[in-house]
């Protein structure tokens, strides 16, 4: 099955799914020397993984990471870093039903058509689950940025269904607000209305959609490429990628509409831009600004109300959702959110050391 990896000098594979017998991934282009340990790498795992708070799926899994190679001696050897969570709670009966019925809305349909066969336990390849060795690696990504470079990557919520948190002025988030609350949330107010929302969807067995925003700090200028390997394309095709995401702005994304040239571009003096409406990538290349990117995701589709499909015959049934999902899959991407960019900027920044050094 092709399209498993991501990047080329910093290029990670996943492999794994929902119900089997565990999750890997291997990571290649770790310069070597770097200090590491599962350590560095569980506290995101710990952010995504399910069954940490009442607002998501109970399904209880560990999520330990192990570390089986590139690393010696407690640092990183230059070679390829592999790594392994296994899966511990699944329940596979409670997907008997749906063993010859497509869940609208879900891959089942597609990866039938596509290959004639489909593990139907949670999902297999095309469950969110797939997403924890993307954060692992992503985590790796994450300390070398900040350790090299001093390049932050964070995200919060900004949307779930149609509650919206206050506009936030990126240099003022309150980040230990965001780190402090189960929604990832800088927005105080907003908290107990996502509280009353979740909740309310608990009752009648529904979902709801989310939008998050991801900000990546202290980038230099100079990454991406001209033409095909733009930097905010690479973003795109990234946070494009994560299970139920469906939109991508970078910057003020479509809001361009309705602007004027001579409100968007973003001018320059002496001191510096006087605004960030292009999220800090111009022509494809980084400015040096912070790179804002902005996604949103789609109501799961695992939900308890009945829904009409059809089986493998192509005779109309009826299904319902059994199994433990997420009433808001936003909540749990933050950290994806942040893995998958953290990989491209490393990417693009090999790649840009690689052809210029850091003197060009």
């Amino acid at each position: 099955m092709a399209g498993n990896s991501i990047g080329q000098l910093f290029r990670v594979t996943t492999f794994g799914e929902s119900h089997g017998i565990g999750l890997g991934c291997i990571v290649d282009g770790i310069p070597p020397g770097m200090e590491l340990s599962e350590a560095d790498i569980q506290p995101d795992l710990d952010r995504r993984k399910p069954g940490t708070s009442r607002y998501t799926t109970p399904r209880r899994e560990e999520d330990r990471v192990e570390i089986l190679s590139g690393v010696f001696e407690g640092k990183t050897t230059g070679t390829s870093i592999g790594m392994l969570i296994r899966n511990g709670d699944q329940r596979s009966q409670d997907y008997s039903e749906i063993m010859h019925k497509f869940r609208p809305g879900h891959a089942d349909f597609t990866y039938q058509q596509k290959y004639g066969i489909r593990d139907y336990r949670g999902g297999g390849r095309s469950s969110a689950r797939e997403t924890a060795m993307r954060v692992a690696a992503g985590a790796i990504a994450k300390k070398y940025l900040r350790q090299a470079f001093g390049i932050e990557v964070r995200g919060f919520l900004s949307q779930m269904g149609e509650i919206k948190i206050a506009e936030q002025d990126i240099s003022r988030i309150d980040w230990e607000e965001v780190a402090a609350n189960p929604f990832f949330c800088p927005d105080k107010s907003a908290v107990e209305k996502f509280d009353a929302l979740i909740r309310e969807l608990k009752k009648t067995g529904d979902s709801v959609g989310a939008k998050l925003r991801v900000v990546m700090e202290k980038v230099p200028a100079g990454l991406g490429e001209p033409v095909f390997d733009r930097l905010d394309a690479d973003l795109a095709h990234a946070l494009m990628g994560i299970n139920a995401v469906k939109a991508v702005e970078i910057g003020d994304g479509f809001a361009v509409v309705n602007q004027r040239g001579s409100e968007h571009r973003d001018e320059m003096t002496p001191q510096g831009f006087l605004s960030n409406h292009a999220g800090g990538i111009l022509g494809g290349i980084s400015s040096g600004q912070p790179i804002i990117a902005t996604i949103a995701l789609k109501p799961t589709s695992s939900i308890t109300i009945p829904g009409r499909s059809v089986d493998l015959d192509n005779q109309a049934v009826e299904v319902v959702t059994r199994g433990r999902h997420d009433p808001c899959v936003g909540i749990r991407a933050v950290p994806i959110a942040e893995a998958m960019a953290a990989i491209v900027l490393l990417d693009h920044l090999l790649r840009f050391r690689a052809q210029c050094g850091f003197g060009c």
